[in-house]
């Protein structure tokens, strides 16, 4: 009896630290990234110029086009690029099948919204926030980024972008009410968790590959004849 008491005690003090860390994690995140939070109208007050925005992906229809979420993220990184705030696009988005392709359908609406299909690399390989930020910095050698999303998903997208060394700041796209929006934002209190676990051991994406300067030519990442 009293061997289990101690077993009790103790699995209850794990668990309370557990809790504690895990909010701690969060609150952190979300108060650190939070401040580098601001909008296309305090980014021009500052006259600084980003080597890229940054647009994560989202899913699309089956038809190819975007979804709501997705739609919201890149027509706000199109209005970052056309307000001069950079002139270069990263579309980052999971391309790892042959059947879907979030990468190829970012840059065509982006084509079709009037941006220079140089302008806009095709990351094919982000799979996650984490593993974005990192090709960001170590296959398209940015050092200083605009990363939009929604802006539950943000604060974890700025704090990943700063964990690898980049300088970064956020954009919010939110416009819309989404569908399962509670059980979204729930999840991703777990996976700030995860990515600061990341951020300190730092493996290495799925993929990696040779550099593709963010400054040169963004056709060089085109894969489909279609991709306008």
């Amino acid at each position: 009896m009293k061997k289990r008491k101690k077993f009790l005690r103790c699995f209850l003090a794990v668990f309370l630290l557990g809790v504690i860390t895990f909010f701690a994690v969060n609150g952190y995140v979300r108060i650190t990234a939070g401040a580098k939070i601001t909008s296309v109208k305090e980014l021009k007050k500052t006259e600084e110029k980003a080597d890229a925005v940054l647009v994560l992906g989202a899913q699309v229809k089956p038809d190819g086009s975007p979804s709501v979420m997705l739609k919201e993220r890149l027509d706000t990184g199109i209005k970052v690029y056309q307000s001069g705030l950079t002139d270069r696009i990263i579309m980052s988005g999971d391309h790892g099948r042959d059947d879907y392709d979030e990468v190829n359908a970012m840059k065509n609406y982006a084509v079709e919204q009037g941006v220079p299909s140089e302008h806009i690399f095709m990351d094919h390989a982000g799979f996650s926030t984490y593993e974005s930020m990192y090709r960001a910095k170590e296959i398209f050698q940015a050092e200083d980024i605009i990363v939009v999303t929604q802006k539950y998903h943000l604060y974890r997208a700025v704090y990943d972008a700063e964990a690898m060394g980049l300088e970064a700041r956020g954009i919010a796209c939110d416009t819309d009410v989404y569908s399962g929006d509670t059980y979204r934002k729930l999840r991703e209190s777990a996976a700030i968790a995860k990515d600061v676990g990341y951020s300190v051991l730092k493996p290495e994406p799925t993929f990696l590959g040779e550099p593709i300067p963010v400054s040169g030519n963004g056709d060089v990442t085109n894969d489909k004849k279609g991709t306008l």
